[in-house]
C-alpha cells in the first residue's frame, strides 16, 4: 500500500495504523504503490490546524477531517494522536470491522493507562481509553486489572532496585514462528563452550560493577533461545557465577526457562534448583502433536507432560507454562483441548500469546499466503480470559506485538503471589535490567525519572565471542551512566 505524509513527520504512527489492518503488506511512504492508498495531512493556521485522513482502493473513498487548537497542550502528541484515529476509522469503514484495541498501536497500554490515570484520574483514564483511542470496554477493563496487580509489585522496586538478565541464543531447532537471534544446536554446537566462558566472564564483570554501586538485586530472568539447551554442567556454571558475583540475599525472583520439553532432564532440573532457581517456563505452546510438527517443534505433548511432573519431582514449585493463540494448523476445539490439559496440571501462572506474523519468521517467508488465523485466534484468547478466570488465575501483565493475528495481546495469567516480577519490570520499565550474553540489551533506568539509556550487545554468538573484548569496555557505560544521573550511589 501507499501513505503519504502531508505537512507532518507522524510516519511511525501512521504505519503502525496502517499495520493493524494489513499486517502483512509493505508500507511505502511517499513512493508509488498498488492497493490501499492514504493520504494524511496536517495544515497549520493561525489559531487552529486542520488535520485530514483521507483512503482509496480502487472506486472506493473517504475522507475525515478534525480541528486542533494551536495552543493546546501537548499540541504534537495530540494532533499525532488524532490524525491516527482519523486514520483508524476510515479502514474500520473500508475493511468493514472494528479492531478491540481500537487505535492503540503500543506495545505497553497498561504503562499508557497508568500514565493517564495519574494525570485525569481512573474513571476520566477509562473514558480516554475508549472515545479518544476507540479501544473497546472489553479491554479496556483487561487493561485496568491488569494494571492493578502489576502496581502492587511494582510497589516493591526500590530506586536502587535492578535486575539481570541472561541471554543464552541456542534452540534445538527454529520454530516457523519465530524472528529471534536464535541459533540451533546442531549449527551452533561448537560456539557454545566459549560462550559459556565469555558469558561467565561477562556476568563476573557486571556483578562487580553492582556491587560497586551499591545495586540491589530483584530477580533474575535466564532466557533465550532455550537455556535448557545447555548441559546440566553449563547450566551450574552460569547460575554458580551468578550467585558468586552478585549480592543475591535481597533476590525475590530467579527465573529459568526451560522453554522445550525434549531439552529438560532430571540433571539439568536439580541444577537449577541447587544453583537457586526458584521459578522455570515450560513451554510446548500446543498440546496438538500435529501443530507441534508443523511449526517445527520435535517435541510431543507427551513430553511435555513428562517434564512438568519431572519438574514437579525435582522440587520446583513455580512453574508457568506458555501457549500461543492462532498457530498455523491449530483450531478452536484444538486450543481449548490445550489450554484444558495444562490447566488439569494446575501449573502457578500460565501466559496466553498471540501468534505474531513476524516477517523474518520462516511462516511469513515461506508460507504467508497460506495462513490466516486471525478470527480463530481472537476465539481462543476469549476462551482463555474466561477459562483461567474461572480456575482462579488474574492477569498480572500484558503487552502487545505488533502484526499479532486479530491484533489481540500477550496475557501473563497467575495464582496469587505466583506472579513473574521480571516480566512486570520489563514491561513497565519499572527499574534498571542489566543484561548479559548475545542478543542482550542493558536499559539503564534513571531512578525518580523516566529517562532510558540503553547498552547493545552483540547479537550473534559468533560475533559475541569474537569481539568480546569490544564488549567489555561497553560495559564501563553502566557506570557512567549513574555517575550522571545517580551520583550518590556508590
Amino acid at each position: 500500500m501507499r501513505l503519504d505524509l502531508v505537512g507532518h513527520a507522524y510516519r511511525y504512527e501512521m504505519e503502525n495504523i496502517c499495520r493493524l489492518f494489513l499486517p502483512q503488506e509493505a508500507v511505502k511512504v511517499n513512493e508509488e504503490a498498488e492497493g490501499v492508498h492514504a493520504v494524511t495531512s496536517l495544515h497549520k493556521g493561525e489559531e487552529h490546524t486542520i488535520l485530514t485522513a483521507e483512503l482509496s482502493l480502487e472506486d472506493w473513498r473517504e475522507m475525515a477531517q478534525a480541528q486542533v487548537d494551536n495552543g493546546l497542550p501537548n499540541y504534537d502528541k495530540e494532533c499525532e494522536r488524532r490524525l491516527a484515529v482519523l486514520l483508524y476509522t476510515l479502514f474500520v469503514k473500508l475493511f468493514g470491522f472494528s479492531l478491540r484495541w481500537g487505535a492503540v498501536t503500543g506495545v505497553r497500554p497498561v504503562k499508557l493507562l497508568r500514565r493517564i490515570i495519574g494525570q485525569q484520574g481512573e474513571e476520566a483514564a477509562i473514558r480516554w481509553f475508549e472515545q479518544e483511542l476507540l479501544v473497546s470496554p472489553e479491554k479496556t477493563a483487561l487493561c485496568l486489572d491488569t494494571l492493578r496487580e502489576e502496581n502492587k509489585l511494582l510497589a516493591l522496586s526500590r530506586p536502587d532496585s535492578f535486575s539481570l538478565y541472561l541471554s543464552v541464543p541456542f534452540c534445538p531447532t527454529r520454530c516457523d514462528y519465530c524472528s529471534f537471534v536464535s541459533h540451533t544446536v546442531e549449527r551452533a554446537a561448537k560456539l557454545i563452550p566459549e560462550y559459556v566462558d565469555r558469558l561467565c566472564e561477562e556476568i563476573e564483570l557486571t556483578g562487580k560493577i553492582a556491587l560497586q554501586l551499591g545495586l540491589r538485586l530483584e530477580t533474575v530472568y535466564m532466557g533465550g533461545g532455550t537455556p535448557t539447551t545447555l548441559s546440566a554442567e553449563q547450566l551450574r556454571r552460569v547460575l554458580g557465577t551468578v550467585s558468586r558475583s552478585f549480592d543475591c540475599s535481597h533476590l525475590r525472583e530467579y527465573t529459568v526457562e526451560a522453554g522445550r520439553p525434549d531439552t529438560i532432564t532430571e540433571e539439568k532440573l536439580a541444577a537449577l534448583k541447587a544453583e537457586g532457581a526458584s521459578r522455570v517456563s515450560i513451554n510446548p505452546q500446543t498440546l496438538q502433536d500435529t501443530v507441534l510438527e508443523t511449526i517445527g517443534r520435535r517435541h510431543t505433548a507427551a513430553q511435555f507432560f513428562e517434564a512438568f511432573a519431572l519438574a514437579r519431582r525435582c522440587g520446583l514449585d513455580n512453574i508457568n507454562v506458555d501457549l500461543i493463540a492462532g498457530l498455523p494448523g491449530d483450531d478452536y476445539a484444538g486450543f481449548q483441548r490445550s489450554l484444558d490439559g495444562v490447566l488439569a496440571l494446575v501449573p502457578e501462572s500460565v501466559t496466553v500469546h498471540t501468534l505474531a506474523m513476524k516477517r523474518a519468521s520462516n511462516l511469513v517467508i515461506h508460507r504467508r499466503a497460506e495462513y490466516d488465523g486471525g478470527h480463530e485466534a481472537v476465539r481462543m484468547v476469549d476462551y482463555s480470559g474466561r477459562r483461567l478466570r474461572e480456575e482462579g488465575y488474574h492477569p498480572y501483565y500484558l503487552y502487545r506485538q505488533s502484526r499479532a493475528v486479530g491484533n489481540m495481546e500477550n496475557v501473563g495469567w497467575s495464582r496469587p503471589g505466583s506472579e513473574g516480577l521480571y516480566n512486570v519490570y520489563i514491561m513497565d520499565e519499572t527499574h534498571t535490567i542489566l543484561a548479559c550474553g548475545a542478543g542482550a540489551v542493558t536499559k539503564l533506568k534513571q531512578p525518580g525519572g523516566e529517562y532510558i539509556e540503553r547498552i547493545f550487545n552483540f547479537k550473534f554468538p559468533y560475533e559475541y565471542n569474537r569481539r568480546f573484548a569490544e564488549l567489555m569496555e561497553r560495559k564501563q557505560g553502566i557506570m557512567d551512566f549513574y555517575e550522571r544521573y545517580v551520583p550518590h550511589i556508590g
